[in-house]
């Protein structure tokens, strides 16, 4: 008897592991997506480099951080006082309308589809992961 079944590990369940370590098809290329994205639609503006800003605010381990927080940097003041945490939803909103989701704010952008935007948090993310 071989030493995966002794341990209990028939056919069906190591196929299910092999399926579970195998990289998920597509997912490099969603994140490379991202990562276009973000410097086609946001690296004109933003820096991914800690403390480094340019027009807006560097967007290094943005996701969790709350919104105006940055000391070195000169938030508009509607950004300043914003009770909000950037997380996934509030991401999704302002890139879909920042006028629209914090009026007043100095952000310029014209909205980006559905698609895009959750490429671009997606990406965020993944550079805010250790």
């Amino acid at each position: 008897m071989s030493h995966a079944f002794r341990l209990g590990l028939t056919p069906a369940v190591l196929a299910l592991l092999a399926m579970l370590s195998t990289p998920v098809p597509g997912a490099a290329d969603e994140h490379a997506q991202g990562e276009r994205l973000f410097r086609s639609q946001c690296i004109g503006c933003h820096s991914i480099e800690p403390g480094r800003h340019l027009a807006g605010p560097s967007l290094h381990a943005l996701v969790g951080r709350p919104a105006g927080s940055l000391e070195d940097f000169d938030y508009s003041p509607v950004l300043e006082q914003a009770d909000l945490t950037w997380n996934r939803e509030n991401l999704d909103a302002f890139l879909a309308g920042p006028q629209e989701f914090l009026p007043g704010t100095r952000m310029v952008l014209w909205g980006l589809d559905e698609r895009s935007r959750q490429r671009i948090i997606d990406y965020l993310e993944s550079i805010a992961k250790p």
